[in-house]
């Protein structure tokens, strides 16, 4: 695979450089070639199956060096955040049949050892076995790494991304966008959102050096600028949600990034306002949208956000379409529209993945073919003119918070499991078009609380222990039955009324 021997090039060429900077640890690039070696020795050893392995953390270097040593042996990686419910992390094992889970901290105690074979980083590589040939790398249409996502049935879905599909985007990314060689990339995104795939594999290809924000330091904003001005970022990744965080902060400008030549953004929509002042803050810098989904490996479309463009659009377009992929936007009936006209974007091309693991129904309804070539159907609603690419929300009820994809029917599953609920619509708050936080409009069953924020804790507590932290609702809001349209089903429009009143 040329990624991987693109890294291992680097290994001989810089090999004191270093590939990977976090808070507490750094691992050069002859470190992490040698040490993902090791990893990949011990997982042959130790797994009497191919298939995929489950590597657990928060943006340790260990956690590179797992991701590296399983796809050395052939097997896909499947990473997941801290930030992960322990039920969730099951679903996980079950759904994708994984037999060893890796803690890149070795202090780490999930309690899943009647689900999977669970090791620790540091004793895997204490093993110090020698790495397989290459010819066992994962390579072509093998797959590569599986990023769950919400599902509408309660339960997460496997992404399966091929050597192929990376290596379409990384090439993209390192061809079409100026990032240059050596160059510094911010890591915010935990490594089970594929946004972090924006920075982490760019970067390795170009020779460059990773540099994570940990989850603790972006929680202490005077730490973290702090250690922003100390980073020599060159090159940043993140969603808008994290940048306009940042631009809170006075102190946020080009004087505390003197080096930072480079934005790019994806995961949600960018605010024409965040852009114009990303802008005029950093004017050294150029600044790019993105779009795509998961399951299109990342992002597909770029455009450069210059003040023209921002003059021209009340809300930004996502771009154009790289070379070798093609957008087409579908009626309902599958029929191509014509330029200008509103229907859902179609992405064609060798960046689309084979499918959800184990979900062939699943993947047999937004997967096929297209003229010959793979296709996949996002759910977005958008408009193509003269190539240019405009989104217009989503045509179903799966949103985007805070660069997270999910699915509202995933979390209004979850919130009826609890105690206290009845019945349950999760409504998206979305004033400026983009959503901000969601609302859960309940309708609870008999209960001792005596004041309704006593009722709204009891829930969260249950939900935090199925559902990550980003997608709990933050409004509660009590009624006595949900709305029922004529046909029977629930009435979303009028219950979201209700609750944005």
């Amino acid at each position: 695979m040329k990624l991987l021997q693109t890294i291992h090039e680097y290994q001989q060429t810089k090999s004191t450089q270093p590939a990977f900077i976090s808070q507490n640890a750094s691992i050069t690039y002859d470190e992490l070639w040698r040490l993902s070696d090791q990893m990949a020795g011990a997982i042959d050893e130790i797994a009497s199956d191919n298939a995929p392995v489950i590597v657990y953390g928060h943006m340790e270097p260990e956690m590179l060096i797992s991701f590296l040593g399983s796809v050395k042996t052939g097997r896909p990686y499947i990473p997941v955040d801290i930030s992960i419910p322990v039920e969730r992390i099951v679903s996980i094992i079950e759904s994708s049949k994984a037999s060893l889970l890796i803690c890149a901290n070795e202090h780490t105690d999930l309690g899943l050892e009647e689900h999977i074979q669970v090791k620790s980083a540091s004793a895997l590589l204490s093993l110090r076995k020698e790495a397989p040939p290459s010819s066992q790398w994962v390579q072509g249409d093998d797959v590569f790494y599986i990023i769950y996502t919400s599902g509408s049935t309660g339960k997460p879905k496997g992404v399966q991304v091929t050597a192929n599909n990376l290596e379409s985007f990384t090439q993209w990314m390192c061809k079409d966008f100026p990032l240059g060689e050596g160059r510094t990339f911010l890591n915010q995104a935990p490594f089970s959102f594929d946004l972090s795939v924006m920075d982490v594999y760019p970067s390795l290809q170009s020779g460059g050096t990773l540099y994570c924000l940990v989850k603790d330091l972006v929680n202490r904003p005077k730490d973290m600028f702090e250690a922003l001005g100390q980073s020599d970022v060159e090159v940043w990744t993140s969603t808008p949600s994290f940048i306009q965080m940042c631009l809170m902060d006075p102190s946020f400008t080009g004087e505390l990034l003197p080096k930072l030549k480079v934005f790019l953004f994806c995961g949600e929509a960018l605010p024409v306002s965040v852009a114009s002042a990303l802008i005029e803050r950093f004017p050294q810098a150029q600044v790019f949208n993105t779009y795509g989904p998961t399951e299109a490996t990342v992002a597909i479309t770029s455009i450069e956000v210059t003040k023209d463009l921002l003059d021209q659009h009340d809300s930004l377009p996502v771009g154009y379409a790289k070379s070798d992929t093609d957008i087409v936007i579908l009626d309902e009936k599958g029929q191509t529209l014509s330029d200008g006209e509103k229907g859902e974007i179609v992405i064609v091309g060798p960046s689309v993945s084979k499918g959800y693991l184990g979900e062939q129904a699943l993947t047999d309804k937004v997967f096929f073919e297209y003229e010959g070539r793979p296709a996949y159907r996002t759910g977005d609603a958008g408009v193509k003119q003269d190539g240019l690419i405009s989104c217009h929300g989503r045509l179903d009820y799966q949103i985007k918070l805070h660069g997270y994809r999910m699915e509202l029917e995933e979390i209004e599953y979850h919130v009826s499991q609890t105690t206290y609920v009845n019945a349950c619509v999760i409504v998206p708050f979305q004033p400026n078009g983009y959503v901000e936080y969601l609302i859960a409009a309940i309708v609870p069953t008999e209960h001792s609380f005596e004041k309704e924020f006593q009722l709204t804790s009891a829930i969260k507590k249950e939900m935090a222990g199925s559902l990550p932290a980003y997608m709990i609702p933050r409004k509660f809001v009590y009624l006595e039955q949900l709305y029922m349209t004529p046909n029977g089903k629930v009435d979303r429009k009028r219950i979201a009324k209700e609750v944005l009143l």
